[in-house]
């Protein structure tokens, strides 16, 4: 099932997507689906950022040809870090960023998004935590990041957490191909089974410290291939199961 945050005559909706229609929904759709009786043609309006977390936990160098690429060692346990809420961005939005950054890198990922408050949990039990998951590029001043030594800045630029196309309810996310391109040349190819920690492990590990509320993000990870995006280019990221996400660099 895909649900979606939908922009429709000047309004945001959750909806339930079914074919090239949309069913609005009449409130947020974690504790279940309670419809309206409007409908409206995809066609009709815009796609919006799948859900508004609080937070997001990204998880830093989980697939191990990504870690070996960046030239800093292998984790030898889960690399954790965040993005704030603003930098949240939409489906077909354009990604900028300030002046002053003259390295913008791509970073295709998984993304769970979280559909009951999650504390200390086993990873025996994670399933019932998840509501969906949902395709997430992970935008990195690269440079800022590694000068200022913390990931933050580089991380929680404006925008810089573009999301969508929807949120998948109904799929294994064990062993999904994930690509990322780059004006439709591939530059990223891997699978959610590299995953060095998987995702039962990871919300386990986050929510031994961190509890994750309901609609919160967490990111899984990139596989090798990261590099930079200039102006005018369009970045896809492909997730088998879920869909394309696609922004240009301004």
């Amino acid at each position: 099932m895909k649900i979606v945050r939908f922009l429709h005559e000047g309004q945001a909706h959750w909806g339930h997507l079914e074919g090239n229609q949309v069913r609005f929904l009449a409130q947020e759709p974690f504790s279940g689906l309670a419809y309206t009786d409007e409908a409206a043609s995809l066609k009709s309006g815009t796609l919006l950022a799948p859900c508004l977390p609080g937070k997001i936990v990204c998880a830093g160098k989980n697939y191990y040809d990504h870690a070996v690429e960046m030239g800093e060692g292998v984790p030898k346990e889960p690399i954790l870090f965040m993005k704030t809420p603003n930098t949240i961005a939409n489906p077909e939005d354009t990604i900028s960023a300030p002046d002053f950054v003259d390295q913008v890198d791509y970073e295709g990922e998984l993304a769970v998004v979280i559909g009951r408050k999650a504390s200390k949990i086993s990873a025996s039990e994670v399933e019932n935590y998840i509501f969906g998951y949902t395709v997430l590029n992970d935008v990195t001043a690269r440079k800022i990041q590694k000068g200022d030594g913390q990931w933050s800045r580089g991380k929680c630029m404006d925008g810089f957490c573009p999301m969508g196309p929807w949120i998948e309810t109904e799929l294994d996310a064990s062993n999904l191909a994930l690509e990322t391109r780059l004006n439709g040349k591939v530059v990223q190819s891997g699978n959610t089974c590299q995953l060095m920690t998987g995702i039962p492990a990871m919300l386990e590990h986050i929510t031994a410290c961190i509890t994750l509320e309901v609609g919160d993000v967490v990111a899984t990870g990139t596989p090798a291939g990261i590099g930079p995006m200039v102006s005018g280019d369009v970045v896809e990221v492909e997730i088998e199961g879920i869909g394309v996400l696609r922004n240009t660099m301004a």
